[in-house]
């Protein structure tokens, strides 16, 4: 990497350079953060929280509570390279030309965001400050591709992932991501910084992430660990396991992607070294569910209001129920299909759900109890740790069949085959749904088909320890297809 020669000119006068960190809370594979070391010049290292922004930046509860351990965890790591983390709440205009101010600084650095509010925001920025005579430089860090780069022969962007993944494939030139540096010199003053604690990012009275210590390590180091991890177990029979929400079948590496302390051409590299001890069919798999994130966020670039249009508009005259009742018993995992109550409450225990059970869950609210799609949008984004713009909004459409390259609108998840197949002996259920665990596996995913003399046994009361379905399986699987035909009608 060659940073602006402008950047290493003795002109400067060893004036520091500012890095503004965003979701890319790492030191390794920073590019802003490499090249503002290159140049021999002092570093202030910041992250900005906008005024009333409650999260700091975070998608939403969950993450503000990973944030919070995150921006901890890269603290830390920055003073044993001898430098510090400057936490401040402001405008970024205003708050970057305090700190050029305070610091005499002439630089600014940072790595490039792609959603739309951020890119729009980082436009105006750069231009106000180069037309103060400022150097301004961003890069790239938060994917492998830059989505204004790969279209198709018509210069459009991708609308399905087959030919996207076959391009991303044929143009990515993977490289070896860059060491963190050994040392980050720090200014001889540091500009005042705030507490982390006074930003109240983890919950009080209740402490709803209490169980969230148990199952994460937020941080660039727990990210190198669950790599590591991921590497040497799950990654081995993927291709499979990683469909069986009973086992440990995934890599885990979400959340910490989503808030940037691992780049994505890490994690590409880790698996090309593989690729000679593991089987293909797992490692293409998991490279497919990364380049599943790449086109999330290409769709997103290109079509920034993703989270809020159906991005086939004949969905817009789709006549949703809404039901409030029934998508509060759906959020609380309450809707008498064990597979979608485990999930749900998966979620709310662990700030985290498995990638099947997140299908199956969505399909349930949408086709099932004719819930508009953006209400789970919204309720994923409050509460999971691993919650991110693009991927989020691309999968709740796809699951709806209103997105890019969407599940037809007849695919209709049955969450109690969906149980017994990839969970069928209940191992998953039982953990989170532990009033049902004494029930044999043949009715552990259809308790209100078991025998009275069973649910006795198993010490189940339906509609008292255990809830009755919501709604009939047929007749929501009839009533959802006569609805997508309805609309389907209208538009010929």
């Amino acid at each position: 990497m060659n940073p602006d020669p402008r950047m290493s000119s003795t002109a400067a006068v060893k004036s520091p350079v500012l890095v503004w960190f965003r979701r890319d809370l790492r030191l390794e594979d920073n590019l802003a953060l490499l090249a503002a070391v290159a140049t021999g010049r002092p570093v202030v290292c910041f992250y900005l929280r906008a005024p009333g922004d409650c999260h700091a930046g975070a998608a939403g509860g969950a993450q503000a509570w990973w944030l919070h351990h995150s921006l901890s965890a890269l603290a830390t790591a920055l003073e044993e390279k001898g430098n510090r983390l400057l936490l401040l709440t402001g405008s970024p205009q205003v708050v970057i030309d305090r700190l050029t101010s305070e610091t005499g600084s002439d630089t600014v650095l940072w790595n490039r965001r792609y959603d739309p509010d951020g890119i729009r925001a980082d436009t105006d920025i750069k231009s106000s400050l180069r037309q103060r005579g400022l150097k301004v430089e961003s890069f790239s860090g938060f994917l492998m591709h830059e989505p204004h780069k790969l279209l198709t022969g018509e210069s459009k962007r991708y609308s399905v992932y087959s030919p996207f993944w076959r391009a991303f494939e044929r143009q990515f030139q993977p490289f070896d991501p860059l060491p963190a540096p050994a040392s980050i010199a720090a200014p001889a003053v540091f500009p005042e910084s705030e507490l982390l604690e006074s930003w109240s990012l983890t919950p009080t009275g209740p402490n709803w992430a209490a169980g969230f210590d148990d199952d994460w390590q937020p941080g660039e180091a727990g990210a190198h660990n669950a790599l590591h991890a991921f590497l040497e177990g799950a990654i081995d029979g993927y291709d499979n396991n990683r469909d069986l929400p009973g086992i440990h079948g995934t890599s885990r590496l979400s959340p910490h992607l989503a808030m940037g302390e691992i780049s994505p051409h890490r994690i590409w590299n880790a698996t090309q070294a593989n690729f000679d001890s593991l089987p293909t069919d797992d490692l293409m798999r998991f490279r497919k569910e990364l380049v599943w994130r790449e086109f999330s966020w290409h769709l997103l670039f290109h079509t920034p209001d993703m989270a809020s249009i159906n991005l086939n508009k004949r969905f817009d005259a789709f006549a949703w129920l809404n039901n409030k009742n029934q998508l509060q018993a759906w959020q609380r995992g309450m809707t008498g299909y064990p597979i979608v109550d485990a999930g749900m409450r998966e979620l709310w225990q662990t700030g985290w759900m498995h990638n099947r059970v997140r299908m199956v869950v969505a399909s349930f609210l949408i086709k099932h109890l004719l819930i508009d799609w953006r209400a789970g949008e919204r309720w994923f984004r409050d509460t999971l740790l691993d919650a991110d713009h693009a991927s989020n909004a691309a999968s709740w459409q796809w699951v709806a069949g209103c997105g890019a390259d969407a599940a037809p609108y007849f695919r209709i998840f049955n969450p109690i085959k969906q149980g017994e197949t990839f969970d069928p002996d209940g191992t998953y259920v039982k953990e989170y749904c532990p009033e049902l665990s004494r029930l044999p596996a043949r009715y552990i995913h259809r308790p209100f088909e078991a025998p009275p003399a069973v649910l006795e046994q198993a010490g189940v009361v339906l509609g008292k320890t255990y809830p009755q379905p919501l709604v009939a399986h047929d007749f929501a699987r009839k009533r959802a297809l006569t609805s997508y035909k309805q609309i389907s009608a209208q538009s010929e």
